[in-house]
């Protein structure tokens, strides 16, 4: 049956609009802001934080002062993130951006991680980092995993993909200072060894024996660490 030129017309429109769902990141603003107010009792859940009275809001709002100051570096990495997301910066709602500052000590690593809901570009200020990114599965199940990294001195840039398992590796013999901006307000961030090694509950050991081709003393090792997250 032949289709007339309004049906495909409106089969273009449709497609178009629905890869333009497909391709969004952070929703777009409705309005010029959308100062994020504390909603933790709340009784609305919304995708992104409630708005301020546009009246009440103030220069402060959109300001936020540290990132020039080195993080206290207390981890077992030896790195500090210092985090500029919605929660730190309420202006940031609804806008689709934020901004973190990482810490490196001599040796000190931003562990394998990724953000689900946003892409990164790094901006190294100070010292030496090995940084890189891994590709998603190959379409041969028997082909490796692409590792694509660089070599970072002050002024280089390096992107990671939305989604992508990627790191930060302070080679260098001086503290490192890197910063970076994710095109989301809340980017999230999947730290890999924290997640499958110390999840509550735990994983059931024997599927990470199977998973990871590991001994079960091995897995039931790493499961009793102490497991914590980027930052």
């Amino acid at each position: 049956m032949k289709m007339s030129g309004i049906n495909l017309l409106f089969l273009a429109v449709l497609s178009v609009f629905v890869s333009l769902l497909a391709d969004a990141y952070d929703p777009n603003p409705l309005q010029d802001f959308c100062v994020a107010v504390k909603d933790t009792d709340a009784a609305v859940l919304v995708n992104g934080k409630i708005c301020k009275d546009p009246k009440t809001v103030t220069a402060d709002d959109f300001y936020h002062t540290g990132l020039n100051k080195p993080g206290e570096i207390i981890s077992q990495y030896g790195s500090k993130v210092s985090l500029v997301f919605i929660d730190q910066l309420a202006g940031l709602n609804t806008l689709g951006i934020s901004i973190v500052r990482i810490d490196f000590a001599v040796g000190g690593v931003n562990p394998p991680h990724s953000h689900p809901h946003a892409s990164e570009i790094l901006l190294c200020t100070e010292g030496t980092l090995y940084a890189g990114f891994i590709s998603s599965n190959p379409s041969n199940p028997g082909d490796k995993n692409r590792l694509f990294a660089k070599i970072l001195n002050p002024g280089d840039v390096f992107v990671f993909p939305k989604g992508l398992i990627h790191f930060q590796y302070n080679l260098g013999n001086e503290t490192a200072v890197a910063i970076a901006s994710l095109n989301s307000q809340n980017p999230g961030v999947v730290t890999l060894s924290k997640a499958v090694f110390g999840s509550d509950p735990p994983v059931n050991p024997e599927a990470l024996v199977k998973g990871f081709q590991l001994d079960i003393e091995v897995v039931r090792q790493l499961q009793s660490l102490t497991w914590i997250g980027n930052g």
